[in-house]
């Protein structure tokens, strides 16, 4: 029997319905049809999905609750990883990873928008990349620093909002904790890999 992730699809919608008047949010709430089919797929775990555990104890109280579903529920998710080893090194592949819970390959499905969790671990760098889908990220861990286009990195709060217009770079690097961040993605396709035009620091493991 397929698992029922009605629980935590709840729990997602209703953590993003606090940030709706926050731009872009409201749009993209808006094109979230939540009457969607379920996909009964096969569980994929990941290493990274360990670093679970942390970040329930660092997320703020009111993303607590989706953290502490989705830690209940992250061995039945198929979770993914869009690069190897071979990309950006093991330390990035051990310590990365993401997993769609609504759009064209999630456990709904949506092909409108796509939405789900990114995670990474302590000390790990996601250098600049770009797609074409806009992007919002909803961090449920603080102490990450983003960049965007040009601008230097600079830390960004839990429950802060970030957003990236179709083909703006970004990128990410964590501190001495691991981050959790809600993904949203529309207007490209949804399954798309993203362009990297950076490089890790340091180079590969």
């Amino acid at each position: 029997m397929a698992t029922n992730f009605d629980g935590l699809l709840q729990a997602f919608r209703g953590f993003l319905e606090t940030t709706d008047s926050v731009a872009p949010m409201g749009e993209f709430l808006g094109d979230i049809d939540w009457d969607m089919p379920a996909r009964s797929l096969t569980p994929n775990d990941i290493k990274c999905s360990s670093l679970l555990d942390r970040t329930v104890e660092l997320a703020p109280a009111e993303a607590r609750p989706l953290t502490r579903i989705l830690v209940e529920q992250r061995a039945e998710l198929r979770w993914g990883q869009t690069y190897t080893a071979d990309d950006f090194g093991q330390h990035f592949i051990d310590n990365y990873g993401w997993v769609e819970l609504f759009g064209t390959r999630g456990h709904y499905a949506n092909d409108k928008v796509a939405g789900g969790f990114l995670v990474l671990g302590p000390d790990v760098e996601y250098p600049d990349h770009h797609h074409v889908a806009e992007e919002a990220y909803l961090p449920m861990t603080g102490g990450t620093e983003w960049r965007m286009g040009d601008a230097p990195f600079g830390v960004r709060n839990a429950g802060e909002v970030i957003h990236h217009a179709s083909n703006v770079n970004h990128a990410m690097r964590t501190g001495s904790e691991p981050l959790l961040a809600l993904y949203l993605w529309r207007g490209g396709p949804l399954a798309a890999m993203s362009t990297v035009s950076g490089t890790v620091a340091g180079g590969k493991d």
